[in-house]
């Protein structure tokens, strides 16, 4: 099926886009939709404010959907939708970009099982930093089965509570040693399918991490365990497809179990240069729906 593309209409100049088909006539129901940001550069995520004609029940709540059809792509992905509040007169989708694809228009459809909306959504290009990087022989080897099981079990984590509120904060007080999104040359190949998929900060052994929002620890593991690339791991769920992994600590606390329930500003670990590390850093990443995106939004701002 093609979807057509609306004209995009401001809503206040200075605030998200509300774009969509034609308004209705006055009285009748109507699908508000909100994107913010209106239009977000490659790499970051977009939260998309769905506002239905009424309180919906959560039957009625179930028939929201919301597909997205990237810049260049034919196929649509379809998002989870959770509810902003307990009366349910408000819903949000999060979806992701990155730095791998097209820049330009994309395609939004959402719809309440009565009324849809097709938006038209503006992806800005980026440019992003590269690096060169010399390899001999085979490298520092690659990851263990067992380490890519555990981590793609936290990254495709979907739970129905929302645990953040507010800004994040910087999980570690050392410079930003390497920004998102950096694409690398390896011996002087582009690597087409490789960003950076997270933030390092680089402070001495032992220098403390916090978690940077609240949170249940979904994963603890260990590079003698086999984490032969990430090293010592800690993993948090912040709810609704939202999750944070942090690579190469030095120590977790011993207290700290998985299924333990962390506050923003809770210590989770000490950086250090576990696994496929050059030197003391902490990396972390951000995932929205299994995809890494920019923490950097999420630390200047509120997401929804």
């Amino acid at each position: 099926m093609t979807v057509s593309c609306p004209r995009v209409f401001p809503l206040l100049a200075g605030l998200s886009l509300l774009i969509g088909l034609p308004r209705p006539a006055s009285g009748e129901p109507q699908l508000q939709v909100n994107v913010n940001p209106s239009s977000p550069r490659l790499g970051e995520s977009m939260a998309v404010i769905i506002d239905p004609p009424g309180n919906l029940d959560p039957t009625q709540a179930d028939n929201l959907t919301v597909r997205f059809t990237r810049s260049g792509a034919t196929e649509a992905e379809t998002f989870p939708v959770f509810p902003l509040d307990p009366a349910g007169d408000r819903y949000r989708a999060l979806i992701p970009t990155t730095p791998l694809e097209a820049h330009g228009r994309t395609l939004l459809q959402v719809s309440d099982g009565t009324e849809t909306r097709n938006l038209a959504v503006w992806i800005q290009d980026r440019r992003f930093p590269t690096q060169r990087i010399t390899l001999s022989g085979s490298g520092s080897g690659s990851a263990t089965q067992y380490e890519l099981d555990r981590v793609a079990a936290l990254k495709n984590l979907v739970t129905p509570t929302k645990h953040w509120s507010g800004p994040f904060r910087r999980p570690s007080n050392g410079r930003t040693s390497t920004a998102f999104g950096v694409r690398r040359y390896y011996n002087g190949v582009f690597a087409q399918d490789y960003y950076h998929r997270g933030l390092d900060y680089a402070a001495g052994t032992g220098s403390p991490v916090v978690a940077p929002a609240a949170g249940t620890v979904a994963l603890i593991d260990y590079e003698r365990n086999g984490f032969r690339i990430h090293g010592n791991t800690v993993g948090i769920d912040h709810g609704q497809g939202v999750v944070s992994i942090f690579l190469h600590l030095h120590t977790i606390p011993s207290g700290l179990k998985e299924g333990d329930f962390v506050q923003a500003g809770q210590n989770i670990g000490t950086i250090g240069s576990t696994g496929a590390s050059t030197g003391p850093h902490l990396h972390w990443g951000l995932y929205v729906n299994n995809i890494s995106v920019d923490p950097t939004p999420w630390l200047n701002q509120t997401v929804q």
